[in-house]
């Protein structure tokens, strides 16, 4: 299957039971959501999937659980987050064996790498695999940032083809696309710049709250391509709230308690994350259960 690089695409959450056990009934509940809301790719194992607490067993459950789900209806993309270029390149093969159809990479993670480092091993992993690859740029969050140059380094390779563009610079996509043109697929990656990134050109959206709002997330995105401006707008006017509970520290509490209040999921997260308590847990579900109270009537965007 080849990857468009285009469309709405979730970072999903990984649910788990009340004993932290792979909750894959609920977690097909979501996906199915998804599916039915237009989504056009899926992302494992990221930030929101807290990859980082899940056992390498449980990662190859959740790529042959999520490639049945869906059953070649979109791609399946696996997150690549290690400290080793040995690592990733062993994560990149198991993610192919296991039926996923591209990968989302971070830079190298707990050491801050040169710019040359990082080309390098950006560089190999993508010559040890047959997989798109879309890089992530996250400077805010993980200290090393992508720039135009090290991506004219890597397009040479071309099973590089995409960026998850978060560096909260809004004018960086249109410098991508002033330096790349068609060539590198811009998909925004910070969700309280969604639809800004999309009418600078971004071609998708990797997204958080979609995870708890599919709908929306979608239509957003078809109304804006479609140039209907003011409907995306009244949309993303009313998701706005929401969607800052992704820019967060604790985003993944914030977007699990956001999916149980829609009926797609649970709020079990894995230690040593810990449900919210207290006066944060109020205030993330007044800004819910608000939002749940006033949830826009949707056009049909599905036609779009």
């Amino acid at each position: 299957m080849n990857i468009q690089w285009k469309g709405v695409m979730p970072a999903v959450t990984t649910n788990f039971t009340a004993d932290d056990k792979l909750d894959f009934k609920m977690f097909q509940k979501n996906l199915d959501a998804q599916l039915d809301a237009g989504i056009e790719g899926v992302i494992l194992g990221g930030t929101l999937g807290e990859a980082s607490t899940l056992l390498e067993e449980e990662k190859q459950e959740l790529i042959l659980e999520t490639v049945r789900i869906v059953d070649g209806k979109v791609p399946v993309i696996m997150n690549i987050a290690e400290q080793t270029t040995r690592g990733a390149i062993e994560a990149a093969h198991t993610a192919e064996l296991n039926g996923a159809r591209g990968l989302m990479m971070l830079p190298p993670m707990r050491y801050k790498a040169t710019d040359f480092e990082t080309v390098q091993y950006f560089s190999e992993v993508a010559k040890s695999t047959s997989l798109p690859i879309m890089i992530y740029n996250n400077p805010v969050d993980y200290k090393i940032e992508v720039t135009l140059d090290m991506f004219e380094e890597l397009l040479k390779l071309d099973n590089i083809q995409a960026v998850k563009e978060s560096t909260r610079d809004i004018s960086n996509v249109t410098r991508i696309i002033n330096r790349f043109g068609s060539r590198l697929k811009v998909l925004t990656g910070v969700d309280t710049l969604g639809l800004e990134s999309l009418l600078m050109g971004a071609d998708g959206w990797v997204g958080g709250l979609v995870d708890a709002f599919p709908e929306e997330t979608v239509a957003i995105y078809k109304l804006a391509k479609a140039g209907r401006i003011q409907e995306a707008l009244t949309i993303y006017r009313w998701f706005l709230p929401l969607l800052e509970l992704d820019i967060n520290a604790q985003l993944v509490q914030n977007i699990k308690l956001a999916e149980v209040g829609a009926g797609l999921g649970t709020e079990y997260v894995r230690a040593p994350r810990l449900p919210l308590i207290g006066a944060e847990r109020e205030r993330v579900l007044n800004i819910i259960n608000s939002s749940l109270k006033t949830r826009p009537v949707l056009p049909d965007y599905k036609s779009l």
